[in-house]
């Protein structure tokens, strides 16, 4: 088979635990972000864009949507003759299957597969990053420095770097020392979850780190270090552009809300660097006469009777009249009807919001709560929410496959199944009575029924 100089390894396993409600059915690459894509839209869209034509992901968390969503590359136009994009979740082996162990393992377990391919140099990525790289120039860069390892890495506040792996180097790039995020750093140069490899080097480290019954075969944790102590050549590749670890809700707000600065760092609408995603044809989005739209990002399929400041709004929403949305974040296929307030709050999903509802934590010392509501559910007429809201149900269902999916109704719950929290955050301020519209159709159309 013909040699690849450099194929990518892509790690997308993690439960993003820290995303809480957001990842409660997926994985956290597949969470949705900015409007149309999936969070790990921005890594394969970088190797499409960066000539990497090869690239294997491997899958473990809740992998169905995931799956489906990849198919078979061809939104990405990954989908080759030779080489692609393959979905690689543990498997069963002659002496039995496990999960994935560590980041470490995980690549460990498809020596196989990346055998295939006869690679010079293996790129490992992370799916759960946003940011814009040209991987082909970190890979000439880890060519002519002739290195076993390059490491990404980025400038970080000083104050933050406890929260990263830091990378100490010397006049010349050359990595020194690693530090799994230190109280007292000695550098603000933070790794990016990005290394190219030497393949051969790699190989040995691996099948040493798996023989290794002390190792958690975690690349941070023990690959790396080790690397270090045999003093391998590894260098730092320095990066600063837009990057973002949307690992906590608040940081996974801050990117989105990043998208509505008008000199975005992150240049979505750069055409020499697109990120592509998998997007079913859908109308152009309806502003009705009287609605307001300022600073939003507001996508195909919707309808918008009311105001939205400072948001971002997902396929096929519909926005009822006297409705007031400000600084938030409206995943697809979400209905709210009128006279409804929502404000600093991510709404997951197929969400059905009812009439005079009010969704938002309040503000305290100058400073207001990010809330989380979860897809599929109803959130009662005249209600004031003012907590985190999810369904309650088994962690074992997973979204379908049509992942920007609207216009089928939410599935409506029972009144002991509506919310996970303190009840003191959900009030009912009047019995909900009076008649509602609410779409009734896929199609974004609105019917007539009453409640």
């Amino acid at each position: 088979m013909h040699k690849k100089k450099c194929m990518a390894m892509l790690l997308a396993g993690g439960q993003g635990s820290r995303l809480g409600i957001l990842t409660q059915k997926i994985a956290k690459p597949a969470v949705p972000f900015g409007g149309k894509f999936r969070i790990i839209d921005f890594t394969l869209s970088n190797c499409y864009n960066s000539g990497i034509d090869t690239v294997g992901v491997l899958t473990q968390y809740k992998p169905l949507a995931l799956n489906s969503y990849i198919g078979i590359g061809s939104a990405w136009d990954l989908d080759r003759q030779h080489g692609g994009v393959f979905v690689l979740p543990p498997y069963v082996k002659e002496q039995g299957g496990e999960w994935y162990k560590g980041t470490a393992d995980a690549i460990c377990q498809n020596l196989n597969f990346i055998d295939r391919f006869n690679p010079e140099n293996v790129l490992i990525l992370s799916g759960d990053h946003i940011y814009k790289m040209d991987y082909s120039l970190m890979l000439e860069y880890h060519v002519t420095k002739e290195a076993d390892a390059t490491i990404a890495v980025i400038e970080v506040p000083w104050e933050e770097t406890s929260r990263f792996g830091i990378m100490n180097t010397d006049a010349e790039k050359r990595i020194v020392e690693f530090e799994e995020k230190p109280k007292e750093a000695k550098s603000n140069l933070a790794s990016m979850g990005i290394y190219i490899f030497n393949w051969k080097a790699l190989r040995r480290q691996l099948l040493e780190d798996e023989a290794n019954p002390a190792s958690s075969h975690d690349f941070g944790k023990d690959v790396i270090p080790k690397m270090l102590r045999e003093n391998m050549k590894m260098v730092a590749y320095p990066f600063s552009g837009y990057w973002k670890d949307v690992g906590t809700v608040e940081s996974y707000w801050e990117a989105n809300m990043d998208l509505l600065d008008e000199d975005s760092a992150l240049r979505l609408y750069d055409r020499s660097w697109r990120i592509y995603s998998v997007n079913p044809p859908r109308p152009p989005h309806y502003m009705a006469a009287g609605s307001r739209v300022k600073n939003s990002i507001v996508s195909e399929g919707c309808m918008v009777f009311g105001e939205v400041e400072n948001s971002i709004i997902f396929p096929d929403v519909y926005i009822g009249k006297g409705v007031k949305i400000k600084n938030s974040i409206i995943m697809a296929g979400v209905h709210i009807e009128d006279q409804v307030s929502i404000d600093k709050v991510i709404v997951g999903r197929k969400t059905l919001v009812r009439t005079g509802a009010q969704i938002g934590a309040p503000c305290q010392d100058g400073r207001q709560e990010i809330l989380v509501v979860s897809g599929d559910i109803i959130v009662p007429a005249h209600s004031q929410v003012t907590a985190n809201l999810s369904t309650g149900r088994s962690s074992s269902e997973e979204e379908d496959d049509d992942l920007n999916a609207g216009g089928s109704m939410p599935v409506k719950m029972a009144p002991n199944e509506i919310v996970k929290m303190p009840p003191q955050h959900l009030k009912i301020v009047k019995k909900p009575g009076l008649p509602v519209e609410h779409r009734t159709n896929k199609d974004g159309g609105s019917g007539g029924e009453k409640q």
